[in-house]
């Protein structure tokens, strides 16, 4: 991992650089060292992998954070500081680089390189809601049950969120490359075509109210910041003719049970399991964003 100090100032910047930004925006990430090494004392961290992101994270001292990143880079940091318990104490800051942007956007982080490093230099801290699972998971926007889109073919389920990036299990991924070494050509493997199982019948409770239980089929359940403190939870029944209305309801904590069912967590499809609770922990941790006019 390379490590660069700048002069110092009144304020210290500890500036993670995620690999995958380097490699697929480098012109941006050097438009952000320059920005912030030119507005505050700054130590850079180039990390290769996920153990050193989090050395780097573990190491900042008193410098405050700031990840230099896409979506997976902000959830990872967030969640390792959850780990270690520091999120109280620390105000994290984002650059945002790379593919997917859409969750810093939703957070009020301007997506634009230059207003981006300006904002982390010049910006105020917003204290913000976290969800936080019964594994210790996090979710800093919204989850959906099933996940918008199905697991990428060849990573296998995760047994969990994997905030450092480490695959959940690589044993599948193992067991299926041999079942396609053992099926003949042209004959597609069962294991490899199989489509992704929607959740059919769960039962859903908020603050310990059941809002749809297991009679009832059901196309989707969302969760979603709402008011400080409380999340939004939408489920759509399984319609039959006309279109059924949605069940919607407000809470602090949420649980799904029923089937086994996976979940997209912001970027991060987790599962399957076949209970999970989230709780809203209000004003858990902070974020710089612009300030105001």
């Amino acid at each position: 991992m390379a490590e660069v100090a700048t002069s110092a100032t009144s304020e210290q910047l500890l500036v993670v650089v995620d690999p995958v930004a380097r490699r697929s925006d480098g012109e941006s990430v050097r438009i952000a060292k320059d920005v912030l090494g030119a507005g505050a004392g700054m130590k850079l961290c180039l990390p290769e992998g996920p153990e050193e992101f989090a050395r780097a994270l573990a190491r900042r001292g008193s410098r405050r954070p700031v990840v230099v990143g896409d979506d997976r880079a902000l959830i990872r940091a967030v969640a390792l500081l959850h780990r270690h318990r520091e999120l109280a104490g620390c105000a994290l800051s984002v650059v945002p680089v790379g593919g997917a942007l859409s969750l810093a956007r939703s957070l009020g982080v301007p997506t634009g390189t230059v207003a981006a490093a300006r904002a982390v230099l010049d910006g105020v801290e917003r204290r913000m809601d976290l969800m936080v699972d019964d594994s210790d998971g996090v979710v800093l926007g919204a989850l959906r049950i099933p996940p918008l889109r199905p697991v990428p073919a060849g990573t296998g389920p995760q047994s969990a969120p994997d905030p450092d990036g480490v695959p959940g299990r690589p044993w599948l991924r193992t067991c299926q490359s041999l079942v396609r070494t053992l099926v003949p050509a042209g004959r597609p493997s069962r294991l490899a075509a199989a489509p992704e199982p929607g959740p059919s019948r769960l039962r859903v409770e908020v603050d310990g109210e059941t809002l749809v239980d297991l009679n009832q089929p059901v196309e989707a359940v969302s969760v979603s910041p709402a008011a400080a403190g409380v999340a939004s939870v939408e489920v759509r029944p399984v319609s039959v003719g006309a279109e059924a209305s949605p069940l919607l309801a407000q809470g602090r904590t949420v649980t799904v049970s029923g089937a086994h069912f996976r979940y997209r967590a912001d970027t991060v499809v987790s599962g399957p399991v076949r209970t999970r609770t989230w709780v809203v922990r209000e004003g858990a941790w902070g974020l710089t964003v612009p300030a105001g006019p």
